[in-house]
């Protein structure tokens, strides 16, 4: 009885634990529920303020964004119809309060205001930063305008591996500046193998976009002026960009037949409208010239081209006779590519030189050199050399002229071809070498170049860089001065010397003067050859004068 009473006691304490862990079991259960319960409440609330930021962060940037617009459109619209300083000068105010808001459009604007000086001073620095902020983003603008410093060293290391790259991006992008100078690039062989079939794919982009355009009228020719000509206003010089859309108007007022500007009149409203025979036989007219039309071989090209992608057949004729003709279509392509609205630029950096504004006007023009346009080569070059440029270091000045020269050297410009040549002779910006220098002063010699005949003719007197030839120098100096009445007093001078010379080598009587003397003498004279002559002349007239 007594076991029995122990064994109920026992089984009573167990079932009092049992229960005893149950309750608190599910006590600590409930705890982890309520734990759990106020985690989900909290990470609910965390998330609802996260939706709630990110709601007004998103809500923000649409704001700015559409403020940002806003500021960008009343920019815009101030720039286009104001003239005053103070209302340009408000409208980039405008502009930058846009770009500070992010706007995409409003930063690639302020950025190329701050390149090129447009309206206020340049800040080269700026327009750095912002470019490469624009450039993270994706914008080909940005990328381009990247390659275009690398490609100088203005406001970065000077870097032409780093410049391709950008200009790739760029044409990747769709950017046309970078397409026109990848095509110019591969044509040339700048920093890349020379390749047409490159160069024709990126003129090709560029070319149809300016064709369209041309055939909306809505680009207008643009004047290209010399600087080295010293032009005093736009009207004095005749380079002038080829423009192939010619009013009917116009031609009702110029005399010839009437019969064939009234054709011409007709196909192009034909080709207007979309009619392959029109585009074909205004293709040949710009092919043959006439009356109604002046002879335009990238005018030609856009229509036959227009026409053959059509199927017509004159179309077809007119592309072969074309490459018959030796008009490789790259150069073709890129005659159209010319007729870009960014051209204006000739008239904003001609604008700027006449100002005084020397370093927007260089960066302008450089940018325009860089897409292969001779005239804007030349232009910086000269600029560059004239010393006068802030933006640049000194050792960048002659070394990036001379590249320049070269370039307009190779499109056939036989001015640059001679300045080149003196940068070999006297070493500007390069080792001095006699024989290169020489090099180019017979290319532009056969450009009937005056200059580079007197150079010659020097070269050969004195034997440097070719062998010394006295005879051939006389005749060098003696063309020089036919081709050119400038010539005349240089060569006069230059000839007395010879002549003096050519006296004391043949002169019996200076046969016993020993030869390092008169090598001594020629070593003392040659510098000063033209004082001594000068003086020489001098000193006969005023005997002449007192004898008289």
């Amino acid at each position: 009885m007594k076991a029995v009473s122990v064994a109920l006691l026992l089984l009573l304490a167990l079932l009092v634990s049992v229960h005893k862990t149950e309750k608190s079991f599910e006590n600590h259960k409930e705890k982890n529920v309520s734990k759990q319960e106020a985690l989900n409440e909290s990470q609910l609330l965390t998330m609802q303020d996260t939706f709630s930021s990110q709601a007004e962060d998103l809500a923000r940037r649409k704001k700015n964004e559409e403020r940002g617009h806003q500021l960008y459109k009343m920019s815009n619209k101030i720039l286009k119809h104001s003239k005053s300083k103070k209302e340009k000068e408000e409208a980039y105010q405008l502009l930058t309060e846009a770009a500070d808001m992010g706007h995409l459009k409003a930063m690639e604007k302020l950025a190329a205001a701050l390149l090129f000086g447009y309206h206020g001073p340049q800040n080269i620095t700026a327009a750095v930063t912002l470019y490469e902020t624009l450039a993270e983003k994706g914008s080909h603008k940005g990328q381009t305008a990247l390659g275009f410093m690398f490609s100088y060293g203005i406001g970065m290391e000077y870097n032409q591996a780093k410049a391709l790259v950008y200009y790739t991006f760029g044409s990747l992008g769709g950017n046309l500046i970078s397409q026109m100078i990848l095509g110019y690039r591969y044509w040339v062989g700048i920093n890349v193998p020379r390749n047409c079939e490159a160069a024709l794919t990126n003129y090709r982009k560029v070319a149809y976009f300016i064709a369209d355009k041309l055939e909306k009228n809505e680009e207008m020719p643009v004047e290209k002026v010399r600087l080295m000509e010293k032009s005093e206003n736009l009207s004095s010089n005749n380079d002038f960009l080829d423009w192939d859309v010619h009013q009917y108007y116009k031609f009702l007022a110029e005399r010839g037949d009437t019969q064939i500007q009234k054709a011409f009149y007709y196909f192009l409203k034909a080709a207007k409208a979309g009619n392959t025979h029109g585009m074909a036989f205004l293709g040949k007219m710009f092919l043959e010239g006439s009356v109604a039309v002046t002879q335009s071989n990238a005018s030609a090209f856009k229509y036959f081209t227009m026409a053959a992608e059509k199927g017509n057949a004159v179309g077809l004729w007119g592309l072969g006779i074309l490459y018959f003709q030796g008009k490789g279509v790259p150069v073709l392509y890129r005659s159209v590519c010319e007729l870009g609205s960014w051209s204006e630029k000739f008239l904003t950096a001609y604008f700027a030189y006449q100002d005084g504004n020397i370093d927007s006007s260089l960066i302008q023009y450089a940018l325009l050199a860089e897409m292969g346009y001779e005239v804007a080569q030349s232009n910086s070059a000269f600029i560059l050399e004239s010393e006068q440029v802030k933006i640049l270091s000194n050792d960048q000045m002659y070394p990036l002229a001379l590249l320049l020269w070269n370039r307009a050297a190779a499109q056939g410009n036989a001015f640059a071809r001679v300045k080149t040549g003196d940068y070999h002779f006297y070493g500007y910006g390069t080792k001095r070498d006699y024989v290169t220098a020489a090099i180019h002063y017979s290319l532009a010699v056969d450009h009937h170049i005056a200059q580079a005949m007197f150079n010659l003719a020097y070269m050969y007197e004195h034997g440097l860089g070719i062998p010394e030839d006295i005879h051939l120098a006389k005749r060098w100096y003696d063309l020089a001065a036919q081709t050119s009445s400038d010539a005349s007093i240089p060569v006069f001078l230059a000839r007395m010397k010879l002549e003096v010379k050519l006296l004391f080598s043949e002169m019996q009587l200076f046969k016993f003067t020993s030869s390092w003397k008169m090598s001594k003498l020629d070593t003392v004279l040659r510098p000063h050859w033209d004082l001594f002559a000068l003086v020489v002349i001098v000193i006969l007239l005023v005997l002449l004068i007192r004898n008289r």
